[in-house]
């Protein structure tokens, strides 16, 4: 029986059997690896640049080429015109086929019906090349400028009303406002737009009082009808937009800067406040200016209002009223102080009359408000270094310390254990310093033996009441013997 050897596969650009050390698979052919190449450009492909149409290799820049989308930003990138269909690449054949048989045959744009296709080539557009505007699809290598034939995208096209598109300089050039700062950018001198015959648009003034309004009811200030696409709300009144502004100085308003006077008028802010505000040393102009506008001062005083109220004009009954006029104390102007309420005007020194407030204010004994100075010259402590007191200085050969009982002051004492522990007297919260053993004055916070003024660094509460000073508390109360009391080294049986 005669041999017959086993039927390989055709490779189908050159028709020879295919073996298995050099086939390439594609389509679900197998190829040479030497035949395995485009059909158009002869580059030699691999799986990942491959593609087959019709028993034929293309790389994948010929297959869209000659298959793909054609237009603006097709076949060779995004911003690339591209038409080309690998006519360059063409045998010479007659026909247009090459001798590995692939077919070139030329596409062209089918033309739609009137009215349908692309505004400006009237072919069919499809959704893969299409650009919108107008409510029209166009085509993307037919949608640029109708002067200028520049590429336009949607954030740089202009609709012109002749059905036609621009980009933005040249839709300004042909139907922007001419004039002086127009057409190309201020500064330029471009008037020209209608040399072409067309006549340019008559500007026309509106006169706003042409229609008059009922009394009351129309724009203060010219007394015309105010429409709604106009108006412009202030003191519950409509006005015209174009009348909206400063009487005065005619400055253009709007609802932050707008200032409604008292005589029905509105105003820009400088302009009432020269006019309506206060005047003389540091207002209207700044701080440390002086501006009164040309008035003289009996004529500030005659436009300005003032009113001195009485607050003793309505009486409060007893231990309710205001403590220093017995007044009404109305919520408006009160003032807190020791749980009683006082008039604004009356919250001030019974010494030195300063005006105070919650942080100044220091209640005395006598049931009257007073500053700190003068609470201090009052009812704070006296002798060596207290108040106003002059420094004393010993010229003997032996200082001596002398210290001077003194109460705070005279009146009734606090009920047992309520008041200072060591005088006995009431204890005010603008004097008051603290201990374990209660509240006790500033004078009277000192030690109990050598008399030396003490703070919350330097104080200890002895178990008989008292305070000491550190070294103090160590004699009376500490360890003694070898190493306590004055020192290390130091015999105490003190």
């Amino acid at each position: 029986m005669p041999f017959k050897p086993a039927d390989n596969p055709k490779c189908p650009k050159c028709g020879k059997s295919v073996y298995a050390a050099e086939e390439r698979v594609a389509g679900g052919l197998k190829w040479h690896k030497m035949c395995f190449k485009c059909g158009l450009c002869q580059k030699l492909l691999d799986s990942t640049n491959c593609s087959e149409h019709e028993g034929e290799l293309y790389c994948k820049v010929c297959h869209a080429r000659k298959f793909g989308p054609k237009g603006y930003g097709f076949g060779g990138g995004a911003g690339c015109l591209s038409m080309d269909t690998g006519d360059h690449l063409k045998g010479e054949n007659a026909g247009g086929v090459r001798t590995n048989g692939a077919c070139l045959e030329p596409r062209s744009i089918a033309k739609a019906p009137p009215g349908e296709g692309c505004p400006r080539c009237g072919g069919y557009v499809y959704a893969a090349e299409q650009m919108l505007a107008r409510g029209r699809a166009w085509h993307k290598e037919c949608f640029k400028c109708g002067d200028c034939m520049k590429r336009l995208d949607s954030t740089n096209c202009c609709e012109g009303s002749d059905k036609d598109i621009y980009c933005k300089v040249c839709y300004g050039k042909k139907f922007g406002p001419k004039g002086y700062g127009y057409g190309k950018g201020a500064g330029v001198l471009q008037s020209d737009p209608y040399a072409n015959g067309d006549q340019a648009p008559k500007t026309t003034v509106i006169d706003t009082a042409s229609i008059k309004a009922p009394p009351g009811k129309g724009c203060p200030r010219c007394g015309g009808v105010v429409f709604a696409a106009e108006q412009v709300l202030a003191k519950g009144r409509e006005w015209h937009r174009k009348c909206f502004k400063c009487r005065d100085c005619t400055k253009t308003l709007d609802s932050i800067i707008a200032c409604d006077g008292p005589d029905g008028e509105v105003y820009c802010k400088t302009c009432y406040g020269k006019k309506w505000g206060p005047h003389g040393y540091g207002f209207a102009c700044g701080s440390g200016f002086l501006q009164t506008d040309g008035l003289t001062e009996e004529e500030i005083s005659a436009s300005r209002p003032f009113y001195n109220p009485d607050t003793t004009s309505i009486k409060a009954p007893k231990g309710q009223g205001c403590p220093r006029c017995g007044g009404m104390v109305f919520a408006a102007e009160q003032q807190l102080a020791k749980g009683t309420m006082w008039h604004k005007k009356c919250f001030n020194c019974a010494e030195c009359h300063r005006p105070l407030d919650s942080m100044l204010a220091c209640d005395g004994p006598d049931k009257e408000i007073h500053c700190r100075a003068c609470y201090a010259k009052l009812f704070g402590p006296k002798g060596f270094g207290y108040g106003h007191a002059p420094t004393l200085v010993s010229t003997d050969s032996e200082p001596t310390v002398t210290y001077t009982e003194q109460l705070p002051f005279t009146g009734q004492k606090a009920a047992k254990g309520q008041g200072c522990p060591r005088c006995g007297f009431p204890v005010y919260a603008a004097e008051q310093m603290h201990s374990k053993n209660g509240s006790w004055h500033k004078r009277c916070f000192s030690c109990a033996d050598c008399h030396r003024s003490l703070d919350s660094t330097n104080l200890n509460d002895g178990p008989n009441g008292e305070i000491y000073c550190r070294g103090c508390y160590g004699r009376n109360f500490g360890p003694k013997g070898v190493g306590f009391g004055l020192g290390a080294g130091t015999l105490t049986m003190a």
